[in-house]
């Protein structure tokens, strides 16, 4: 659900509370969504604004309560795969 999608600090963001008790916050981003609003995965919540940094950015973060969280944590399988080196080397069993 949208808890809030407008401006903060002349910044504006997106902060979405989650099933288990998260909150994601995006910014900054021009809200295609309003507070109080169910959303769905994968639905667009927004669109990514330039001019912050020097080339175009997001800003994510993650809250469980007052606790900040890695977002990356969010995203990890936690499964390792490694690649090699060179591209070029052919994989064993063709």
């Amino acid at each position: 659900m949208v808890v809030y999608a407008g401006a903060v600090a002349a910044r504006t963001l997106v902060s979405l509370e989650h099933r288990g008790g998260l909150r994601t916050t995006y910014e900054p981003i021009a809200p295609a969504v309003s507070a109080g609003r169910p959303v769905r995965r994968g639905e667009v919540i927004g669109h990514l604004q330039e001019g912050h940094c020097p080339s175009p950015c997001l800003h994510w973060g993650v809250r469980r309560g007052t606790e900040y969280l890695d977002p990356l944590r969010l995203v990890a399988s936690g499964r390792i795969r490694l690649l090699p080196l060179n591209p070029a080397t052919p994989s064993r069993g063709g």
